[in-house]
């Protein structure tokens, strides 16, 4: 099952030129979950994979740049006629804040509107996953990461010994990687050991704290918020932010795969503060706007950052070479 990460704004505070504000768009299978949603965020999707029709979108927190670009894209949902639920999930005050904006977005929708707050620590299900809220640092009444954790997955079936054994090749052998018994054959006879699912952490805006560095353990990719340089680690501590470093050696001790450094303040290109956390663990990325990480199983390898130039480029050679375009990152 695919799975990826699409950075619709990756500034910190107020867009520049260049950054939209904070929203990561993942796409699980069919799914598409929306974390944050700064203002803009809807033209940014406009500009890059469509406006895809979210099952659900996580607010973080209740600081503007998070959010304000919501009850815009509730709206746009309605004038193009929506007519499939849709949740937004958020901590305590979420059903407060979304009550006044309905000035904005409208009284009637014409598709279901699932306002819901959570408690730290309490999971969103779907079919093979979680979503996870993480109680974060942050100088908000209230402030959440998020943690989507996958289910593990059975281990590889030995289709050989399974034959010899007297299960017949077919329908059975779904039945024994389902954990039924077939022909007096139990699963754990021809089944190896059960799979890891993949994890991805979003931090949110926070200082370093222990609850994200428990949840991010050894996580495939932790999207970790790095608003100053080490120069400012000062006004980090005060506002509570995070530098690049200190989110590197919150990876580092989470044995985390890879880091993606985001919320970047309007006074760095990105590159200073990727080369200051590499200098902390090297399997760091500093994301752009339209930039995907694609997450693969981890027998599969690791995951990657794929520039929104470079994807260009590749569709527009294999446009070129009569091969077709690819579908997009997030298909609306």
């Amino acid at each position: 099952m695919d799975m990826s990460l699409f950075f619709l704004g990756t500034a910190g505070s107020v867009p520049s030129a260049r950054r939209g504000l904070p929203a990561v768009l993942v796409r699980h299978g069919s799914d598409r979950l929306l974390f944050d949603c700064g203002e803009g965020t809807q033209r940014q999707m406009l500009r890059s994979v469509g406006l895809p029709d979210l099952h659900a979108v996580f607010i973080t927190h209740f600081h503007a740049d998070h959010w304000l670009g919501l009850p815009g894209m509730l709206k746009s949902f309605a004038l193009r006629e929506r007519s499939e639920p849709l949740s937004v999930y958020g901590p305590s005050g979420l059903r407060e804040l979304m009550g006044v904006m309905r000035i904005v977005y409208g009284r009637r929708l014409p598709y279901e509107l699932n306002i819901v707050e959570l408690e730290p620590a309490e999971a969103v299900s779907y079919d093979g996953y979680v979503v996870a809220a993480i109680p974060v640092r942050h100088k908000a009444p209230i402030a959440f990461g998020y943690a989507l954790v996958e289910d593990s997955r059975p281990g590889h079936l030995d289709a050989a010994l399974a034959e010899r054994l007297g299960v017949t090749p077919g329908p059975d052998f779904g039945r024994l990687q389902r954990g039924e018994t077939v022909a007096g054959v139990k699963p754990e006879q021809v089944m190896g050991e059960s799979r890891e699912g993949r994890k991805v952490v979003i931090s949110g805006d926070t200082a370093p704290c222990e609850a994200l560095a428990l949840a991010a353990h050894q996580a495939d990719v932790l999207v970790h918020e790095a608003t100053f340089a080490e120069d400012e680690a000062e006004r980090a501590q005060l506002t509570q932010h995070s530098t690049a470093r200190q989110a590197a050696e919150l990876a580092r001790e989470a044995e985390v795969r890879l880091l993606a450094l985001t919320h970047v303040s309007s006074r760095y290109a990105g590159g200073e503060l990727r080369e200051q956390a590499r200098a902390v663990f090297a399997a760091t990325e500093a994301p752009r706007d339209f930039d995907t990480i694609e997450v693969p199983f981890p027998e599969r390898g690791v995951a990657t950052l794929e520039r929104w130039s470079d994807r260009q480029a590749r569709e527009r050679a294999l446009a070129q070479s009569g091969a077709g375009t690819p579908e997009p990152v997030a298909s609306p």
